[in-house]
């Protein structure tokens, strides 16, 4: 099972190198239902696996100019702030047990996976749909949609600190609509905010979560590996159909998550 995770991890770090997000978002569930980590320890780690891949995806679309600093900054201004806040007050503040429905318990842990699992049906849909790139807004529609990018980013924040995914399928729609800016330059800035947001909420963890560095440093180092991989991929496969059938596989892991979830747990 170690050597099937540790392929998985690849997969995640490859499918950030090909289409500049998706596989982040299976990180969580690998690391619970494969390596068997405890759900609240498992988005602890996916936090630094994630952040640690997205850092070096946003140096390697720095390198080709598409990555705005001012933007990822301006974002974080917000998003960094809640997702550490989360990570460091809220999350430990959640009790183990949240109560009962009928014989049923409600555990901290089982609530993460399924609005994980909710995360995943809403990053299938985005993945499958294709639209259209928009062009370039002008300067005062573009300084009017600060304010909004500044909310949108306690939301990324809340969504990243408690479930531990990066969030590139929720700030590239937010990039691209809310700031007119080419889907390349969207995807690139977008990593490097995943990366901000991952690493700084991760630092919220130290002192709640026992680390196990070196598992942890290896399953990065894996998916680091696999994002050049996919880099190289990504020259000769159509990125608009291999997001598309990525998105159908993400569907299936988020349905086969919460049917487990909810009906068949051990």
């Amino acid at each position: 099972m170690e050597i099937i995770g540790y392929l998985l991890a690849a997969l995640v770090g490859i499918s950030l190198g090909l289409i500049g997000g998706g596989g982040s978002i299976l990180m969580v569930p690998i690391l619970v239902y494969v390596f068997a980590l405890n759900p609240v320890t498992a988005t602890s780690y996916s936090l630094f696996i994630v952040g640690s891949t997205s850092l070096v995806g946003a140096f390697n679309n720095y390198r080709k100019g598409q990555v705005s600093i001012k933007t990822a900054l301006l974002f974080g201004l917000s998003s960094i702030t809640t997702v550490f806040i989360t990570r460091k007050l809220l999350m430990p503040a959640v009790p183990d047990v949240l109560g009962t429905i009928g014989r049923m318990e409600i555990k901290k842990s089982m609530l993460i996976m399924v609005l994980f699992a909710a995360l995943m049906l809403m990053a299938s849909v985005a993945m499958i749909r294709s639209k259209k790139e928009p062009g370039n807004a002008d300067a005062e529609k573009t300084k009017a949609a600060v304010g909004k990018l500044l909310l949108y980013g306690i939301l990324i924040g809340l969504a990243t600190g408690f479930l531990g995914a990066g969030g590139g399928f929720l700030i590239i729609p937010a990039l691209v609509l809310l700031l007119h800016m080419p889907m390349k330059k969207a995807i690139g800035t977008s990593l490097l905010i995943i990366a901000l947001n991952s690493l700084i909420g991760f630092t919220g963890d130290i002192g709640h979560i026992a680390i196990e560095w070196k598992f942890l440093f290896l399953v990065a180092a894996i998916a680091i590996a696999g994002i050049f991989i996919g880099g190289a991929l990504a020259k000769k496969i159509p990125g608009a159909k291999l997001k598309k059938a990525f998105g159908w596989f993400v569907l299936v892991m988020g349905i086969y998550i919460i049917l487990k979830e909810l009906f068949f747990r051990d």
